[in-house]
């Protein structure tokens, strides 16, 4: 175990929740999960996309439960999925009207294995902690957990204009970037509180408070993890899209984890048109896996490029490679035991190329411009052959492949 992790479950909730057989919290692994956008009235599409992303890596799926109808179709996207053989945790996201669809479909209660409320979008006045007691209390009589994940975009009002008014008071009032991110917090320990008051036990609770910007994500989250035990669920909501998304994701969950901070995490970029939604799970697992937190898939290691590396070979093969070990990893996932632990290097020149390559369990270096045509292939450390010709690429996979029914035992069940 790496000293990051090891620091991590030092500081992470001590607070473990059960979602399904996924453990959340505690010391437990940092959890990834994802969201669908199909409709989920629409049981194909939803159970398509549910199985795309659990087979991409995400360990908890969230759904829209919006209408009775999405309500009604929960079910059998559950029943759909045990056909798959996808046995993910599902997580129905309710907003405005969630106690009246989980009295009125105690069969979507029962095929989910936990509840996200927003505490902002419950209801308003009296009937605000009516209905919220009332979503509590159907996850007690089911036992399911809940998220209560509180959304700056949606805030209790009711609760900020007493929060205001508390500031108002004080002798050196604070700013209203401060305002909000105490407002954040507040609801979310309060309402977390009051589950506990309905009868939900602590241990079935998560808690989030998601915003899209970076500083303020890190500053409520190092309050929230400094007032609460709860097991907390780490994004940055409307994070964006491409090389944006990706890299505010990283910035913002890169620092809460090093310090120990966040039990699920969800990377909440928007997908380019007709674009892949399983992007997000594999930004998570990297982040996590490059953080030393959890190990996924084997890391390839390449060189940036330079004058040196006139060719575009080496580039072509790291693509290759990265492509071919995605592809193989569900079937080695299976069969062998910590595979994911692996690393490769394709290096393409001569300067760092062979120390890099050492370095990896697997590593090769090209030829740079106007060096010899050949490129050595290490293994452990070991100069072990020279590749050389057109055919480079297949024989790495291969040497890859042999490494790993080498190196890796099988599992107990192949």
């Amino acid at each position: 175990m790496s000293t990051q992790s090891t620091v991590s479950i030092a500081r992470r909730a001590s607070r473990l929740a059960m979602v399904g057989t996924v453990g959340v919290g505690g010391t437990a692994p940092i959890v990834i999960q994802s969201m669908t956008n199909t409709d989920t009235e629409d049981v194909f599409a939803t159970s398509m996309q549910v199985a795309q992303l659990a087979r991409a890596g995400s360990e908890l799926v969230r759904i829209t439960v919006n209408t009775r109808e999405a309500a009604a179709a929960v079910p059998k996207i559950r029943d759909r999925l045990a056909q798959m053989n996808v046995d993910v945790p599902l997580i129905g996201d309710f907003h405005f009207n969630g106690h009246k669809l989980l009295t009125e479909h105690p069969a979507c209660a029962e095929a989910l294995a936990k509840l996200r409320i927003n505490p902002g979008n419950v209801g308003k006045g009296a009937r605000r902690d009516e209905q919220f007691a009332q979503l509590i209390e159907i996850a007690c009589k089911f036992d399911k957990p809940i998220r209560i994940g509180v959304n700056w975009g949606s805030l209790d009002q009711a609760l900020l204009a007493r929060i205001m008014d508390e500031n108002a008071k004080r002798a050196e009032p604070k700013d209203a970037t401060e305002i909000m991110r105490e407002a954040m917090v507040t609801s979310a320990l309060e309402s977390a509180a009051q589950a506990e008051q309905v009868g939900l036990a602590g241990n079935r609770i998560v808690l989030s408070c998601k915003v899209s910007g970076v500083q303020d994500l890190i500053a409520i989250y190092r309050e929230l993890a400094a007032r609460c035990d709860y097991p907390l669920h780490l994004g940055l909501t409307e994070a964006g899209m491409g090389s944006k998304g990706i890299v505010a994701s990283t910035a913002a969950l890169g620092v809460l984890l090093q310090q120990g901070i966040g039990d699920t995490i969800r990377v909440s970029l928007t997908p380019e048109p007709n674009g892949d939604r399983t992007r997000e799970v594999i930004v998570a697992q990297e982040i996590l896996q490059t953080m030393g937190l959890r190990a996924f898939t084997p890391l390839v290691a390449a060189c940036p490029g330079c004058g040196r590396t006139t060719s575009t070979v080496f580039q072509e093969l790291a693509q290759d490679i990265q492509s071919y070990v995605r592809e193989r990893m569900p079937e080695w996932r299976l069969a062998r035991v910590g595979v994911e632990n692996m690393t490769l290097a394709v290096m393409g020149c001569v300067v760092n190329g062979p120390g890099e390559s050492k370095h990896a369990s697997i590593g090769i270096s090209l030829p740079g411009t106007g060096e010899a045509p050949v490129a050595p292939v290490y293994v452990d450390g070991e100069r072990v052959i020279t590749l050389r010709g057109d055919n480079i690429a297949a024989e790495f996979r291969q040497i890859v492949d042999d490494y790993v029914a080498r190196t890796y035992p099988e599992r107990a069940s192949h």
